[in-house]
């Protein structure tokens, strides 16, 4: 019976976490019972949606209990099965994340392609992070000719995001919070053009960058960039809202131009991305072909050891992660 680390959510946080919200425990994992595996996770992935599920309101996902192992996007490798179709040294992914080992029900874990290296992807741009982004495109229906701006640019979603803009034949801008992020998007992955949002008004330094204005808003801030963005669009422009990371440890204002939207009668769609499910596999054929190919490309933050995720989790809202963060475990 295995020993397993694993964090706990101990306190409801006010505003910014701290890393007294959370506790590293030890609990005996035990053995695989009919129809279950015990898996030993390698990589975990940490995400800012993961802000609203620690307080203790109604959303779209529960939130998470106090005084129990927290729950995230994860790849493991199973290390004993008693589950048919399933075998020591399969790797798959679960929702079983924020631990080092854990019981899973055979239905509660999937299989993936061994071939495809390096595993973290199946967490990033094969995972939820990627799926997102391609939601998002697919939402708003982003085509060839648009001028679409992305915020939080050089975060998981936003590097897939905008890379997948430019497959479409797109004008990418997008924001960062750092010079050496701002040249990665646009010497590194494509983009067209991109701004430091730390530098000036960001409504100012997009319409800089996009005289014209734009089409296509990719939302993972709100606050100050949806304002902008709003201001900047042009007449029937579409907006995508993903995240809106400014405002989830403290309440921010609500856009100050919210009438612009019946005058140019421009469309805002949230999305949550299970509602694409349905499309999954559509999604993995594209994007894993983008990646086989060379076509797109992955970035990645990485810590390592359970006893960092907290760490890796609070650098989320400072800009400590460029691309997907990860923690790995193995």
């Amino acid at each position: 019976m295995p020993i397993s680390r694993e964090i706990r959510l101990v306190a409801r946080p006010a505003g910014m976490p701290t890393a007294g919200d959370f506790e590293l425990a030890s609990v005996n994992v035990g053995v695989p019972a009919d129809g279950q595996v015990l898996v030993r996770n390698l990589i975990m992935s940490v995400d800012p949606y993961m802000r609203g599920r620690m307080n203790d309101v109604k959303s779209y996902v529960p939130p998470f209990e106090l005084g129990v192992a927290m729950q995230g996007d994860c790849i493991g490798e199973v290390v004993e099965s008693h589950a048919a179709g399933f075998t020591t040294g399969d790797i798959v992914q679960s929702f079983f994340g924020w631990r080092e080992y854990y019981l899973a029900d055979a239905t509660q874990v999937r299989k993936v392609d061994p071939a495809i290296t390096p595993r973290s992807v199946w967490l990033g741009v094969l995972g939820v992070t990627g799926f997102t982004a391609w939601a998002g495109m697919q939402l708003v229906d982003v085509k060839a000719g648009d001028r679409v701006f992305i915020s939080g640019a050089a975060g998981g979603v936003g590097i897939v995001a905008g890379q997948l803009a430019k497959l479409r034949g797109c004008t990418v801008i997008g924001s960062a919070g750092a010079a050496a992020k701002v040249r990665m998007l646009t010497e590194e992955l494509g983009f067209d053009a991109a701004f430091n949002y730390r530098d000036g008004a960001v409504y100012r330094q997009l319409m800089a960058a996009a005289p014209q204005g734009i089409d296509v808003y990719f939302d993972n801030v709100g606050g100050d960039h949806l304002e902008a963005a709003i201001s900047a669009l042009r007449p029937f422009g579409r907006v995508a809202a993903c995240g809106s990371i400014s405002g989830y440890n403290d309440p921010v204002p609500g856009p100050r131009n919210m009438a612009m939207i019946i005058g140019k009668r421009l469309t805002i769609k949230g999305f949550i991305v299970s509602d694409f499910e349905p499309q999954r596999a559509a999604f993995q054929a594209e994007v894993g072909g983008l990646l086989t190919n060379g076509s797109l490309q992955s970035r990645e933050t990485t810590l390592h050891g359970i006893e960092q995720a907290p760490a890796a989790f609070l650098s989320l809202f400072s800009g400590g992660n460029t691309g997907k963060m990860l923690v790995t475990l193995g």
